[in-house]
């Protein structure tokens, strides 16, 4: 089956393992929820797009190809918008993450404190293959248990403290490799 550029640029890969995350719905809470953000913005509702797009992925975990129909529909816009939208910022995920996400700064002060090497230990811990990864439009790649996924990151403004990380929205810092070991023993694979 063939797919169009639009089609394949919103495809979400499937995520190995336990999936931590239900799959998209239209549920009475979350369209409630967005109708309370969209009155935010009486005069221009597509301003809604990236808290749309938060809510979506705060519950979701990943906006997926039904999201961005959903948010497009919601917002009276064409789903290109809002996918424009979601693989301009680079926080947005197109593919569900692991149960713990791993975002590893990778800016200057983080390179040159350790942040390659802390990639390099985290996936041998956890067992994930980064060798196949498109960076640009599939940054995350999932341990094969799905409890893992990590990610490089663009500054997360720690420079004096590097390398840094964030575990789902944990911020830790001096994580240099030989204490990977002991980041991940913080977060159990229940």
């Amino acid at each position: 089956m063939s797919h169009t550029p639009l089609e394949q640029a919103i495809a979400s890969h499937p995520t190995p393992g336990t999936p931590h995350f239900t799959p998209f719905t239209v549920t009475a809470d979350l369209v409630a929820e967005a109708a309370e953000r969209i009155a935010h913005y009486p005069a221009h509702k597509r301003a809604a797009t990236l808290p749309l797009l938060h809510i979506v992925q705060h519950r979701f975990g990943y906006i997926s190809a039904a999201a961005i129909d959903w948010v497009a529909a919601t917002l009276d816009l064409e789903p290109i918008k809002v996918l424009e939208v979601v693989t301009f910022y680079p926080g947005f995920r197109q593919s569900a993450p692991g149960k713990y996400h791993i975002r590893v700064c990778r800016t200057l002060s983080c390179a040159m404190g350790g942040s390659h090497e802390l990639m390099d230990r985290l996936c041998e811990l956890t067992g994930i293959d980064r060798s196949q990864l498109d960076p640009h439009h599939h940054p995350i790649a999932v341990s094969p248990c799905g409890n893992f996924s990590v990610e490089f990151a663009e500054c997360l403004a720690s420079c004096g403290t590097a390398p840094v990380c964030m575990v789902n929205d944990d911020f830790h810092e001096g994580v240099v490799a030989d204490k990977a070991e002991e980041l991940l023993a913080k977060y159990p694979a229940k």
